[in-house]
């Protein structure tokens, strides 16, 4: 159950499940329930026409990105990885499109250079949670503006993919880093050593020391403050990391159990 499906039954509030909203009998289910306001978040699917129109407010979308930047299904992820210097959350009102309905609140923050997906979800959710309270409290009371999206600006945020994963040491220091912060938690970037996949949860881009004709990947120094990876340009302190079938490690302990004297990580 999702901590939502929890509480509300601790409060002893009515949960419905529907498999889908395509059904002429989940259509009834929501018409009966004569609600005002239908609030999606993170639902994965577009409903269906028919269910848009039943609440007397409409179907309101909490959102993690400032749209029309990023819309679709992985916008925390992307802006990550784009190296955006901003996000927020946006509350919608839904229409037919992937993301296109009038704008009703939004609210941004800085993204930090250490945030990751999940201390950046984790960030906008509770914002999420107070902007759709003071939206729906706005709306109670006929004081909602509705801001139709621009039609510059757009970006779209495609699902987040395994295939994602494994490091391509041939690019920047800082490129890879933000890979390594987007897909943390999941599906966290990834890199081959001896034969074996490696996990990189956490890392940093430092100041280029002399590095000779050492290709991508190589590892130019390793010692308990971390693994120094050359990259295509500059280079990547691996701060904590795991192998497979084995606990995270911060790099100091890592390097009790494993040399790496010589090593080269294998990229794509």
């Amino acid at each position: 159950m999702s901590p939502v499906k929890r509480r509300a039954l601790e409060l002893g509030l009515a949960v419905h499940q529907p498999a889908t909203f395509k059904s002429p009998q989940a259509i009834e289910m929501l018409r009966a329930a004569e609600v005002d306001a239908l609030v999606v978040v993170a639902y994965g699917l577009i409903l269906p026409v028919a269910a848009l129109g039943i609440p007397r407010w409409g179907c309101i979308n909490i959102h993690a990105s400032l749209l029309p930047r990023w819309r679709g299904a992985a916008p925390i992820q992307r802006a990550l990885l784009a190296g955006d210097a901003m996000t927020g959350v946006t509350i919608m009102r839904m229409q037919a499109g992937l993301d296109t309905g009038p704008m009703l609140n939004s609210r941004s923050t800085d993204i930090h250079p250490t945030d990751t997906a999940k201390t950046l979800h984790d960030r906008l959710a509770q914002m999420g949670a107070e902007l759709i309270d003071e939206s729906l409290q706005a709306m109670s009371r006929g004081l909602i503006r509705e801001v139709a999206q621009p039609d510059e600006g757009v970006t779209y945020a495609a699902k987040i993919d395994k295939s994602e994963a494994p490091i391509p040491w041939h690019e920047s220091a800082e490129h890879i880093h933000r890979q390594v912060r987007a897909f943390n938690p999941w599906p966290v970037a990834q890199t081959q050593f001896n034969g074996q996949q490696l996990r990189v949860w956490d890392a940093e881009p430092i100041a280029a020391p002399g590095r000779g004709s050492m290709p991508p990947g190589s590892v130019l120094s390793a010692t308990h403050e971390g693994i120094d990876v050359v990259c295509g340009a500059g280079i990547l302190r691996i701060l904590k990391l795991q192998l497979a079938g084995r606990k995270p490690l911060p790099a100091g302990q890592f390097l009790q159990g494993q040399r790496l004297d010589g090593a080269r990580f294998a990229g794509v």
